[in-house]
């Protein structure tokens, strides 16, 4: 089964940098693209909205001034539309669900903004089972040049980051690019440690080089697979957040696994997905866990 790239829009310059960055993408990965816009009829007694199928009418006209101007770009591109009255959310995370990666425009910096439509972002991120792309208003081509990094965070055992090393040492195979593997650590409280924790600290002859084998042991299998990709391995003692912010302005794509969970008040995404979602300018995708086929 070919999965498209899949761009969601929503008329806004975030969502056109966004549709801009998949198609690019697309072309790469010589995968067709899907350029999907959810909707929903509004009637407002103050303001003459139209009925609902003028306002159909005014989505799709937007949308295919979009698209015709992707199929300008790259007109060897094979493009499909998809304008779906329906929640943003659900359409949105069904269309990831058959998708390569799916790519929205996120919005401004820190807590009072949030993506795409307020946290309509956000809930993608927690629901949907594929790479959530997020891509700014400003995002330009030409970000993605030589000495510009895919950076990706690495924590826990191999397997727990398994999924976002793959799709950033894939993306730097076909850019040409640096993997800047970064793994961060911090002093853990006293009573985390065990006889067999302690054990093999002295095995690997204290905290940052056994932080350092653990990454190295994560790269392993990826090295192998793409010998050809650049690895810088980045070990700093600090918050993952923190850490990985520090080095995005060598960024062209950042990637993140995520940790996300519904609970009684919304959608929750893991802390380190959240403050690289909010402040880093590139591109950042959100890895789940395992990526079905």
């Amino acid at each position: 089964m070919t999965r498209p790239i899949t761009a969601g829009i929503d008329g806004t310059g975030e969502s056109l940098a966004a549709l801009a960055w998949a198609a690019r993408e697309a072309v790469r990965r010589d995968l067709p693209l899907r350029v999907v816009h959810a909707w929903r009829f509004e009637a407002h007694d103050a303001v003459d909205t139209g009925d609902r199928a003028t306002q159909e009418q005014w989505v799709r006209t937007s949308v295919e001034e979009a698209v015709r101007a992707v199929g300008e770009r790259h007109p060897g591109l094979a493009v499909t539309t998809d304008v779906l009255e329906g929640d943003a959310v659900e359409t949105l995370t069904g269309a990831a669900a058959d998708a390569e990666l799916l790519v929205l425009g996120s919005r401004g910096h820190g807590r009072i903004m949030g993506f795409l439509v307020g946290s309509v972002g956000q809930q993608v991120i927690v629901d949907a089972g594929r790479p959530v792309v997020f891509v700014r208003a400003g995002d330009q081509a030409s970000d993605e040049v030589a000495g510009h990094e895919i950076v990706v965070g690495q924590q826990g055992d191999p397997e727990d980051s398994a999924a976002a090393l793959g799709l950033a040492f894939e993306t730097a195979a076909r850019r040409g690019a640096t993997v800047r593997a970064v793994r961060a650590w911090t002093l853990p409280p006293v009573y985390a440690y065990s006889p067999a924790s302690l054990r093999l600290l002295d095995e690997a002859g204290g905290l940052e080089p056994y932080e350092r084998k653990a990454l190295a042991a994560a790269l392993a299998p990826w090295r192998e697979r793409y010998p050809d990709v650049h690895v810088i391995e980045h070990v700093e003692m600090g918050s993952a957040g923190q850490v990985l912010l520090s080095v995005a302005g060598t960024a062209q794509l950042m990637v993140v696994g995520r940790r996300a969970r519904r609970t009684a008040v919304g959608a929750r995404i893991g802390s380190v997905a959240h403050g690289v979602l909010h402040h880093a300018d590139c591109p950042v995708a959100v890895v789940p866990p395992a990526r079905a086929d």
